[in-house]
């Protein structure tokens, strides 16, 4: 944002604001083997220029007890709260409604609505009743750059899957009223409204269901465009996703995905879904997800599947949950095999944001974390890291004013597009 920030916790309120500076935009995409560029970075005052933008990740999910004293938005012991993102210089966040895939029965539905609205209700306790004085929710576009100039805090709301509104059409009416501002049409498995780029066969998903978007996913498209939230395709089948981009008469978004041109993985959008995105007006957001954005060879996945097995376990662990003797075993193993086969960390993220901005260019491509839902690498681990993004983009060249579109301008450019068609639809 532009301002400059008094770093320390207990002065959350202390900021002296000046008015923002303006970089001339690059022309092209940079190029980041330039041997320029880390010296051009060395010379630039990192801080500074993450001071002067709005930086906005897309993707925050919380935990269902979120604005509790289980859960306390200001300190508790998550990957994003309150403190961490003033400390990292994280100034906004959609915060995440997400309620997982279950079989698609009406108990199920009223039960994917209640705890959509348990969610809901959380996040407006957060900026309503317990921290009004350091986070502001933000309802559109420009309450994000309004309440960032003023030195707040910036939440607001997207939905993550949806299964959460049934075959209820007037839901996606209500929680717009409650501030979400864009829906992830789909999650891990197949809804009612779109395929899933992950089928589950759990729930008798089948490689495809509607063979893209449904007849009543059209139907919710068009309801989304005519109330203003930002259509997902994150999570979608490449045909709901191409078929997302046809329907909508706005620009969509996908809000934590990266590329597959870098990485193969099931959730993440080719070249020609990544096209058609550029010419739809919308925006990919990078996300800092491990599996997303590095692909490990068979040796290390049986490394790691071997060492879960000394332990009598069919998948990944908390550590914490094993005697102590067996929890430092367990670690050790996995830092050996780390060390052999290292984890992805900032350098990674950027390659994927290198490679989108290269073929779709700096307009159409942002940044997201998904932390608190599995994101978080090695240099953004949580949100006091989040400086590290952009220290690793001054470095490959990137301005100032392109810095600026991939935190936040992009995103509010879309969002504000979104906005105008709703306006003219109802007009």
């Amino acid at each position: 944002m532009n301002c400059v920030r008094v770093l320390p916790l207990i002065a959350f309120a202390a900021y002296a604001c000046s008015g923002p500076q303006e970089t001339a935009p690059q022309s092209t995409p940079p190029q980041s083997n330039s041997p320029n560029a880390a010296t051009q970075a060395d010379a630039i005052d990192v801080a500074a220029v993450h001071d002067r933008v709005i930086a906005l990740d897309t993707h925050v999910d919380i935990p269902f007890d979120f604005a509790t004293d289980a859960a306390d938005p200001l300190s508790g012991d998550m990957q994003v709260n309150l403190q961490k993102m003033r400390s990292g210089g994280l100034d906004a966040a959609f915060f995440i409604v997400y309620v997982g895939q279950t079989e698609r029965t009406e108990t199920n539905y009223e039960q994917a609505k209640a705890d959509a609205l348990t969610k809901f209700d959380a996040i407006h306790r957060m900026t309503d009743e317990l921290y009004p004085e350091l986070i502001e929710f933000a309802y559109s576009a420009d309450d994000v750059t309004r309440i960032a100039a003023q030195g707040k805090l910036v939440a607001t709301i997207g939905i993550e899957n949806g299964y959460v509104i049934g075959n209820d059409l007037n839901l996606i009416d209500r929680y717009f009223e409650l501030g979400a501002r864009y829906m992830t049409l789909v999650h891990n498995g197949h809804n009612d409204v779109a395929d899933s780029a992950q089928p589950r066969p759990q729930f008798g998903d089948s490689a495809t269901e509607h063979g893209g978007i449904s007849d009543f996913g059209a139907e919710v498209i068009r309801r989304m465009n005519a109330v203003g939230m930002m259509v997902d395709i994150s999570h979608a089948s490449k045909a709901s996703a191409l078929d997302a981009m046809a329907l909508s008469r706005a620009p969509v978004i996908g809000s934590h995905s990266s590329v597959a041109g870098v990485a193969q993985h099931a959730r993440n959008m080719d070249d020609e879904t990544l096209l058609a995105l550029r010419d739809n007006g919308g925006v990919v957001q990078i996300v800092a997800f491990e599996s997303y954005l590095q692909t490990y060879p068979p040796e290390r996945n049986e490394a790691v599947q071997n060492l879960q097995r000394r332990f009598g376990l069919n998948g990944p662990i908390d550590p914490s949950t094993l005697a102590e003797a067996d929890a430092d075993a367990y670690m050790r193993g996995m830092l050996e095999i780390e060390s052999q086969w290292p984890k992805p960390g900032v350098a990674a993220l950027v390659d994927h944001i290198d490679y989108a901005v290269n073929l779709i260019g700096i307009d159409h491509v942002g940044i997201s974390s998904d932390f608190g839902g599995g994101g978080g690498i090695d240099g953004w681990s949580d949100a006091t890291e989040t400086m590290n993004i952009t220290e690793e983009l001054l470095q490959r060249g990137y301005s100032e004013a392109d810095i600026a579109k991939l935190w936040s301008g992009n995103i509010l450019r879309v969002w504000a597009e979104v906005s105008d068609v709703a306006a003219n639809i109802n007009g």
